[in-house]
């Protein structure tokens, strides 16, 4: 369930227009088309269609807003802002205004959960369909399903290793583990301390950087094999709250786009 009070919703409905039902210019199937685009979600499907009070696009948009997280439904209002400003060539200083507000209740919603962007970017231009498929995986359920997240964000960094790892012809026997994988990623990259002269300037600061940047990735292992999925629990096992799956997420989509970046500048 957002967190979206009467007042934000008062807002976004004037914003997007959605008195008599409507939502802006959409029809029914530009609408679906419009959401699924945007979030990955079918906005016609039984979830969002409350036959007590109607099936009008506006009245699915606001079964959305009850039922979906902050992140989710901060994503999809954002696209929905942005296209609404788009639609306006000449817009009045009241309309601007009120755009603005819609947008800072959009951002607030967004706050605090980790911004995967950089790292579709990068999936886009690997043309990685899997890592996209991850992406998508770890944005729907870091709210919803933090064990889901926290072992898809394990499994977002030996994803990269291996993706680097291959582009670079670089093959690692047997099945390696995370530690060897992060290892070899390093290595290749030539992240790893011994790599910084002790003459650079702030090298012992360097070196401790890179030092915990290869544990990141060990530590998500550990903690997917505690509260993750990927293992059986025991039936009265308790997990972890979404805020624990949002470090979990942040931290493997900070390293993982770090390492994709690296990889990017110093491919020969």
């Amino acid at each position: 369930m957002s967190s979206l009070n009467i007042a934000d919703k008062h807002s976004l409905e004037k914003c997007l227009g959605m008195s008599g039902g409507y939502v802006l210019n959409f029809s029914d199937r530009t609408f679906g088309e419009f959401v699924f685009e945007s979030i990955g979600v079918d906005i016609h499907c039984a979830q969002y269609t409350n036959t007590t009070d109607g099936t009008s696009k506006a009245r699915k948009l606001r079964t959305f807003w009850k039922v979906e997280s902050d992140y989710k439904v901060g994503k999809l209002l954002l696209a929905l802002v942005d296209y609404a400003t788009a639609l306006d060539a000449q817009p009045s200083p009241e309309t601007k205004i009120l755009t603005e507000r819609c947008r800072q209740i959009a951002a607030r919603l967004l706050t605090g959960s980790p911004s995967l962007e950089p790292l579709k970017e990068q999936a886009k231009q690997l043309d990685a369909n899997y890592l996209a498929e991850q992406i998508r995986r770890l944005e729907a359920s870091v709210e919803t399903d933090p064990a889901l997240a926290i072992g898809t964000a394990k499994e977002l960094i030996e994803t990269c290793c291996k993706t680097i790892l291959a582009e670079r012809g670089k093959t690692v026997a047997g099945t390696p583990d995370m530690p060897t994988l992060t290892k070899e990623t390093l290595k290749e990259l030539k992240l790893v301390p011994d790599g910084v002269p002790d003459s650079a300037r702030g090298s012992d600061v360097i070196k401790r950087l890179l030092s915990n940047l290869g544990t990141i990735g060990n530590g998500l292992a550990e903690l997917r094999g505690l509260y993750g999925t990927g293992h059986g629990k025991h039936g009265k096992s308790s997990g972890l709250s979404p805020r624990h799956a949002k470090l979990a997420v942040g931290a493997a989509a900070t390293l993982t786009t770090f390492l994709f970046e690296t990889h990017k500048e110093t491919k020969t």
